[in-house]
């Protein structure tokens, strides 16, 4: 970065409105860092949009590192490279330049999303819980005008989550309503394609990291022989982009799920979709709970590359102390209302 570039941080934790449920916890709160760069009355945001225990830059000097960073580019002694073992801290730099350089901070690219003539298909997420919580959740999406319903499956009991499967497929078909559903690698290798063949049964789309990341050999056996397509989730966190083609051929899975603040950020996002696309992989993008600042750039970036099916893309309501934004979500779509305004105290 060159000029007179100030660059500071500001940490926010959210809050969610209701315990949110995955195979690897409950989740009360997430914390989130906005990257705030200042160029005379020029002002750029980016958000770092760090998971704990799942982005591999989680490590105790995070802030430090964050500190640091801005204060070279304070200083006009920034090296991105610097960054490349933490991805969301790339997430987060290149978001808050590619909006220090726009028009308007909050419009990074330029699409028929941000013009609110195009909305993007989102699924209807179910997080776990007791069998009422999620029959709940269920019905609640279905009402809303959800096509497609992503179940978080793992924690219960699996005849449990078969049976919740089996009620919503009673009253849809699979022309009616898509079934997604995330194990986040819940799933052990002994039991793994029992349980794949037991979900077939419902017709589902595609299953996301069946078994824990890591094990190329026996996922690519999966994704050879399982019923249902599989989609590689935790398996693309840590991988360098030298990596991706190998990690590609080896495992040869049907989807890939892309979340830019675990991988790195847009540019290396790109990269992904090439190589996958070059080898008929499918691909959807999925949001790492951001809060809507890095949702709404994550949504206008997806919306440039191009997205007429569902993606993970409906967060924006979990917290109950979000950043107020034109983001909207009607009728399973997720669009930019220009008659909404940004609050954000920079």
């Amino acid at each position: 970065m060159v000029g007179n570039v100030k660059a500071r941080y500001v940490k926010h934790t959210l809050l969610f409105k209701r315990p949110s449920g995955t195979s690897r916890g409950v989740l009360n709160e997430k914390e989130t860092f906005f990257i705030i760069l200042e160029d005379g009355e020029k002002i750029g945001v980016g958000e770092c949009g760090l998971l704990r225990g799942l982005s591999i830059d989680d490590v105790p000097e995070y802030e430090a590192i964050l500190q640091g960073s801005c204060e070279a580019i304070t200083e006009d002694n920034f090296n991105p490279d610097s960054l490349s073992s933490f991805p969301s801290l790339q997430m987060g730099f290149e978001m808050a330049q590619r909006s220090l350089q726009a028009e308007n901070p909050f419009i990074l690219f330029k699409t028929t999303f941000t013009e609110d003539t195009f909305q993007i298909p989102i699924n209807g997420l179910v997080w776990m819980g007791d069998v009422d919580f999620m029959q709940s959740q269920i019905q609640e999406k279905i009402t809303a005008g959800f096509s497609c319903i992503k179940l978080k499956i793992g924690a219960l009991d699996f005849d449990k989550e078969l049976q919740l499967l089996e009620e919503i497929r009673n009253h849809f078909t699979t022309d009616q309503i898509e079934i997604r559903v995330d194990a986040n690698g819940a799933f052990s290798n002994d039991s793994a394609f029992d349980k794949l063949k037991q979900l077939a049964r419902y017709d589902i789309h595609s299953i996301e990291q069946p078994i824990a990341r890591g094990q190329e050999e026996f996922m690519n056996t999966l994704c050879r022989e399982s019923p249902i397509p599989i989609a590689l989730d935790e398996e693309l966190i840590g991988i360098s982009t030298t990596q991706i083609e190998s990690l590609l051929d080896a495992i040869q899975p049907q989807y890939i799920i892309l979340k830019p603040s675990l991988l790195g950020g847009f540019t290396i996002t790109e990269q992904w979709i090439q190589h996958a696309t070059k080898r008929k992989i499918g691909w959807w993008v999925t949001s790492a709970l951001e809060s809507n600042i890095g949702l709404s750039a994550i949504a206008q970036w997806t919306a440039e590359m191009g997205c007429n099916w569902p993606q993970g893309l409906g967060t924006g309501s979990l917290y109950s102390n979000n950043i107020p934004s034109p983001l909207v979500v009607e009728n399973g779509y997720l669009r930019y209302d220009l008659k909404k305004s940004w609050k954000f105290n920079f």
